[in-house]
């Protein structure tokens, strides 16, 4: 009986230590013969942000982790309302019918990564390591430097450092992201203060204006998340924004959620009259004022261009999550595809046996198309509801309202969020194998 070789030692490098490199990490001890750090720049493991929404998607990739049985906290949405939030009217309803995957829930940020850590080898994680430099070593690797003056060197550099990645910009350093004009300001507090303001703030919802939305779900363990969201004028706030997580008083946000907010959008096809007023319910503006000072952070939205691969330096830095896709969050579910992008990156090393040359273009050949195909569904749903406003020309507030919600048909989205990355590995598996196969074929004719 023989047994097969280890196969080479491969020493990999993760920059960023949110759900896409936790997962990541997480995915790749499973891989023979792989030794892995991640070097995260925070001095403290710690999640911004409030909630996050664990789907179907997300499910099958956390399942395939080890990781599900270990996220046991979240408020089951199986109710979500689109409302209109100055009149309360329901303009769109959705009701989740029970199956036998787990059900979709709203969970804290912070329960996520506690999960998550739990099944991440002790001693892998590296703090205060802020990412100065990456060099190519040609025949040896790529070197690390950091601010600390720490060196490293690995066979595999892995960016999961996020939308302002530095591992991005110094392998694309053409790249650039943009401010959309999306800003999003999130807080946690105890829903006890809240769900008796209006029945339906015990339902995941979303509380919707022309420009202009607040999100109200409770998340669990008797805590809720508020994300509201306006647009501010990208020529006149770019230079102040950042992406993530920045404190701002209550007044700040507040301002923007009151009546005679002007907060709009320039562009002509989308632009509302100045007059037009911002007035939510009184029990919506309450939630907000509910939120404590000190509370609220600010999250504004960039967005960055497709990459057409998402790997570098000839096959020696690849890019997982927010890195390889800067979508402004636009789907919701940034932690699922992180997560995917780790466990599919896993399974391409693990089937070439370390091999990067061939299980990092193989990664590429899955992953692109996917992101690509989210690009285009964006670009294509500006263009239709550009044209939709062009077409209604002067209406009022609630049928712009009810525009913003409602779409023309809808769309599936299953494609994203009943997403099961492991089908998508297995036909990415037989197509290798039917290639192979016609191959051989040809070669055996050739022969001939």
């Amino acid at each position: 009986m023989t047994v097969d070789p280890l196969p080479p030692h491969l020493r990999v490098a993760i920059v960023g230590g949110g759900p896409g490199g936790l997962s990541t990490a997480i995915a790749l001890s499973k891989v023979p013969n792989v030794d892995v750090t991640i070097y995260e720049q925070a001095s403290m493991l710690k999640e911004a942000g409030a909630g996050i929404s664990i789907g179907q998607n997300t499910w099958n990739v956390l399942e395939l982790l080890g990781v599900a049985d270990t996220l046991t906290s979240g408020h089951v949405t199986s109710t979500v309302l689109n409302l209109n939030g100055k009149t309360g009217e329901v303009l769109h309803r959705v009701e989740r019918t029970k199956s036998e995957n787990r059900p979709n829930i709203r969970t804290q940020r912070t329960k996520l990564q506690s999960a998550l850590l739990s099944h991440v080898r002790p001693g892998i994680i590296q703090l205060s390591k802020r990412l100065l430099r990456v060099i190519d070593k040609v025949s040896n690797g790529v070197e690390l430097q950091f601010q600390d003056g720490t060196v490293v060197t690995a066979d595999l550099v892995i960016g999961a450092d996020g939308i302002r990645s530095v591992v991005r910009d110094i392998a694309w350093p053409g790249y650039e992201i943009k401010f959309t004009g999306t800003t999003i300001w999130r807080a946690l507090l105890p829903w006890d203060d809240v769900k008796d303001l209006d029945p339906r703030f015990g339902t995941t919802a979303w509380w919707h204006l022309p420009t202009t939305h607040v999100y109200l779900s409770p998340v669990g363990e008797s805590l809720g998340e508020i994300a509201a969201r306006s647009w501010q004028d990208p020529a006149t706030h770019s230079a102040s924004k950042v992406s993530w997580g920045v404190p701002v008083t209550k007044a700040h946000v507040e301002a923007h959620f009151t009546v005679g907010n002007t907060n709009l959008p320039v562009k002509a096809a989308v632009c509302l009259p100045l007059t037009m007023r911002q007035d939510y319910l009184p029990a919506v503006r309450e939630v907000l004022s509910k939120v404590h000072e000190g509370d609220w952070r600010e999250f504004a939205a960039f967005a960055g261009p497709e990459l057409s691969e998402l790997t570098a330096w000839n096959n020696k830095i690849v890019l997982v999550g927010d890195s390889s896709h800067a979508l402004s969050g636009a789907f919701g579910s940034g932690a699922g595809f992180a997560m995917e992008d780790g466990w599919i990156l896993a399974q391409t090393l693990a089937y070439f046996r370390n091999d990067l040359s061939r299980a990092l273009p193989l990664f590429n050949d899955i992953r692109v198309p996917y992101y690509s195909r989210m690009y285009g569904h964006l670009q294509k749903e500006a263009a239709r509801r550009e044209a939709k406003l062009r077409e209604m020309g002067d209406v009022s507030e609630d049928d712009r309202v009810r525009m913003k919600v409602i779409k023309d048909g809808g769309s599936d989205m299953s494609w994203i969020y009943g997403n099961n990355i492991a089908e998508v590995w297995r036909t990415a598996l037989e197509d290798i194998k039917g290639s192979s196969k016609v191959h051989m074929e040809l070669a055996a004719l050739n022969s001939i």
